[in-house]
């Protein structure tokens, strides 16, 4: 089963759909962003939450102060880190914690780094500290004895490439955002309806193929 995560989110009637929708986890953006919330916002926005969803806390090289509030606030189940965080700082969070790496960026990915001290990686595009572009990259670059983690995918995925993706690299689970919106931080709810219709469809017709065989 790939675990959806619906990222970016500002407004409550999107959170309110997104858990009508059954996505498996809502991403907070609390770095730098058009999408940026703050950890009260976060606080009002979860207020109907449904059990068993996941909150994540999606950050860039913060500083101390945040990541106490984020972790004091009793909110969040994982943090996601997109900047060039010591591996030290991701030990000392006792959430979940996401790594992700930029296959945007022509600074290696240094994969060993982090396995101590993440629990699951993020392949995204764009560049460390600067967030994913909304734009695929090429998944034939994930060589998937270098990333060893569990991992999600994340970087352009929509209702138009979502299901390639998922036959093609196998992730744990994805991350979608830009391509579910009208505009930065506003997401269309017919987009989110079809795409998380078309990976549960596909979901269910696997499971039943391997019924069969």
């Amino acid at each position: 089963m790939v675990r959806v995560k619906l990222c970016g989110l500002k407004r409550e009637e999107d959170v309110l759909k997104a858990l009508e929708l059954g996505f498996d986890a809502l991403g907070f953006i609390l770095a730098p962003s058009p999408r940026k919330v703050s950890v009260k916002d976060v606080e009002k926005l979860t207020k109907r939450l449904f059990p068993f969803v996941s909150v994540v806390a999606v950050v860039a090289d913060p500083d101390r102060t945040l990541l106490e509030e984020i972790i004091s606030s009793g909110l969040f189940d994982a943090v996601q880190f997109h900047g060039k965080e010591d591996p030290s700082l991701l030990g000392s969070v006792p959430l979940r914690v996401i790594k992700a790496f930029s296959f945007g960026s022509k600074e290696p990915m240094d994969f060993d780094k982090y396995s101590e001290v993440a629990d699951f990686f993020l392949l995204d595009s764009g560049k460390a500290g600067e967030g994913g572009t909304g734009r695929a990259f090429r998944w034939e670059a994930i060589d998937p004895q270098k990333v060893e983690k569990p991992f999600i995918l994340a970087g352009g995925l929509g209702p138009s490439n979502v299901l390639e993706a998922i036959e093609k690299v196998n992730p744990c689970g994805v991350d979608l955002n830009s391509k579910l919106e009208v505009s930065p931080g506003v997401k269309d709810h017919r987009l989110m309806e079809k795409t998380i219709r078309l990976i549960r469809s596909h979901q269910l017709m696997n499971m039943e193929g391997r019924k069969d065989e």
